[in-house]
């Protein structure tokens, strides 16, 4: 794992008395689900889910990934919505900016990026709706990252749990002076809830 994003893990999971009770209790649930698929050894497969697929669940499937290697876990973690658009800007500007090397591979509107968070260690990234062809069709759980996309995908078929951690929403601050705290923000909210998941596990 590349050196900065290993000190910003180790230093987020010092700080789980921020997340309040009531998130942890939905977290726990998570990481109970993830337990049994350890337990029976069944691969772990994480779909983070928000409505365009462009900023929090893209950041969900990507330090889900950097919390289970930083907890010694290994995992598939994928994101989607309920409509594709691409993967925006500034979410991957706040990865880079907290260490990650992104790697473009094609210059279309929807384009995919290699997300790399150590030497040989990476996700692909692009937007995609919650049918498409790459995902798994069963043994998966859903991470519902927005309220919009809980309440717009009633049933997706194959998961063996569903479950809302929503975020607020970044894009609220695009093209102002706090929009880059503002997702740095978020980005450490979902790095840290997905460092306390794998805090719990034990192998």
């Amino acid at each position: 794992m590349f050196q900065k994003i290993k000190e910003r893990c180790e230093i987020l999971s010092k700080n789980f008395k921020e997340i309040n009770p009531e998130r942890k209790a939905l977290l726990e649930k998570l990481a109970s689900h993830i337990q049994v698929k350890i337990n029976g050894n069944i691969g772990i497969n994480l779909i983070y889910v928000c409505t365009h697929n462009s900023r929090r669940s893209h950041l969900g499937q990507v330090w889900s990934k950097v919390a289970a290697d930083f907890y010694g876990f290994n995992i598939n973690t994928f994101s989607a919505g309920t409509e594709a658009t691409a993967f925006n800007q500034n979410a991957i500007h706040a990865l880079i900016s907290a260490g990650f090397e992104i790697k473009k591979s094609d210059g279309t509107d929807n384009p995919r990026y290699e997300v790399f968070f150590g030497d040989g260690k990476s996700n692909l990234c692009f937007s995609k709706t919650i049918d498409d062809e790459s995902l798994p069709k069963e043994n998966f759980a859903a991470v519902m990252t927005c309220g919009d996309a809980d309440e717009n995908c009633p049933f997706i078929p194959g998961c063996d749990l569903r479950i809302g951690t929503t975020y607020f929403d970044p894009k609220s601050y695009d093209n102002s002076v706090l929009q880059n705290e503002k997702y740095t923000e978020r980005s450490n909210q979902i790095a840290m809830e997905c460092l306390y998941v794998f805090s719990l596990l034990k192998k």
